[in-house]
């Protein structure tokens, strides 16, 4: 425990005074609340709409596991088929790229359209925000196999296959579980940007239905609940590989080769 404190007190100071320099600036500058909340009025709005918030976010979450449990399977399945393939790697990543600087923001109604109001547009929404980040570290993972391990393999008659499965797959486990990291913070993203083309629950969903009766702390209440979700999940993923260095001890000296 005293290691964390030393470790965290820095963000907590930090996230102190910000809390406490927002809610005197509120006052002192005289602001509205339809303008601004203070963090004493979003916080008790967390607390008199908590059932409301509860259920919203519990909503959201569900989507945000579903969508990412999802791109980790296609960004694992991208990458492999990359990395195994040159001919397909030429053919492909270019297009990757491409569809990945389509503006998301775009696609979310096109989805909804396809796949209706439930749960699928979102989960689909979510998938093609946070697949990439897992396709992209883990290919370079893949690809920064030792040469002279991959030559001796190669000389003891190992296929291809045994040597994806075998050397390169536990070589880009860091590298995938960085990519896993940015990749659950995009999920959050994309969640919240499904809500907002169109939903009728969900914290995204709750945060336009508050701006629209100017409910400003309510809105703050929720915008707060999205950011601590993706907080949770992003130290989530960070345990995952701080459990599996562990129990892998070979995986922490891959990744500090």
């Amino acid at each position: 425990m005293k290691s964390w404190w030393r470790h965290n007190w820095p963000s907590a100071a930090v996230f102190i005074a910000v809390v406490a320099i927002w809610e005197i600036a509120v006052d002192l500058l005289n602001l509205s609340s339809f303008v601004i909340a203070k963090p004493s009025e979003f916080i008790a709005e967390m607390w008199t709409s908590r059932e409301l918030l509860t259920e919203a976010a519990w909503v959201t979450s569900e989507e945000i596991l579903y969508g990412f449990l999802i791109s980790i399977v296609v960004g694992i399945a991208i990458a492999v088929a990359l990395a195994r393939f040159q001919w397909l790697e030429r053919a492909l990543y270019p297009l990757i790229v491409l569809f990945q600087v389509v503006p998301k923001v775009a696609l979310a109604p096109i989805f909804i359209l396809w796949f209706g109001y439930g749960l699928a547009p979102k989960i689909v929404l979510i998938v093609v925000i946070a697949f990439f980040p897992i396709t992209l570290n883990m290919l370079v993972g893949l690809k920064s196999i030792d040469k002279e391990l991959l030559l001796l393999m190669r000389s003891v008659g190992a296929s291809k296959n045994q040597v994806c499965t075998q050397i390169q797959v536990p070589t880009s486990l860091p590298y995938l579980f960085a990519g896993l990291r940015i990749a659950i913070t995009f999920a959050v993203i994309g969640a919240v940007v499904a809500e907002f083309a169109g939903a009728q629950d969900g914290l995204g969903y709750l945060i336009q239905f508050a701006s629209t009766q100017l409910d400003t702390p309510l809105m703050f209440a929720a915008l707060i609940l999205v950011s601590l979700l993706g907080l949770v999940f992003y130290y989530a993923m960070s345990l995952a590989e701080y459990l599996l260095v562990r129990k892998f001890p070979h995986i922490a000296l891959q990744s500090t080769n």
